[in-house]
């Protein structure tokens, strides 16, 4: 049940236990809509899904919408901030949903300056499991990045220990480090989005 009180977040679903896990432990008092990580395949049918969402939360008078989306989500020439703008919502202040996890502005780069790694979360593990793991030529798509970088969000990467062996073997990528990440990031990401509505 939505609560007019609560501001309205649509997210990728890549970060989905997480922002559950912030409202389960009531530090995110939001009401939610989670969009399909599968979406990313296809920039058309994202920004199609997106503004399908928010225009019904639109249509019930609401404005207090936050968009959990990067900067890159639908392309690479500030796709996402013209549909937001467009509509007259918020977006988070981040490039992806890593970027996200690290607590957005960009923070991503200070792992990453160089856009040399894959990241790893639970969640985009099992993505990983539903929809790469058949693809051919794995090794090829991931030989310009130089490994995997895990991100601990919610203390449970123990538990995909075989997963992510399984990615490493497909890809061709070692595992570089394990990073705690936690939900603080995230957690402040999202208040600031709302603080900005």
């Amino acid at each position: 049940m939505i609560d007019n009180k609560n501001p309205i977040v649509i997210s990728c679903g890549i970060v989905k236990k997480e922002i559950q896990s912030l409202i389960e432990s009531g530090l995110l008092k939001v009401d939610v809509t989670f969009l399909s990580p599968k979406l990313h395949y296809d920039y058309s049918l994202l920004e199609k899904a997106l503004k399908s969402t928010i225009e019904k939360a639109l249509d019930r008078g609401r404005k207090d919408i936050v968009v959990i989306y990067g900067d890159v989500c639908l392309g690479f020439k500030h796709e996402m901030k013209e549909l937001v703008d467009a509509y007259g919502i918020t977006k988070v202040d981040a490039i992806n949903c890593m970027d996200c996890l690290f607590g957005g502005k960009g923070r991503l780069f200070q792992t990453d300056p160089r856009h040399r790694y894959f990241f790893l979360t639970p969640e985009w593990i099992n993505f990983w499991n539903k929809y790469e793991k058949y693809e051919k030529s794995l090794k090829d798509r991931y030989a310009m990045l130089e490994g995997i970088v895990l991100l601990d969000s919610l203390g449970d990467l123990d538990d995909y220990e075989d997963d992510i062996k399984t990615i490493s073997n497909a890809t061709g990528l070692p595992i570089l480090e394990e990073k705690k990440v936690g939900l603080q990031g995230l957690q402040n990401v999202i208040e600031e989005a709302i603080n900005r509505m």
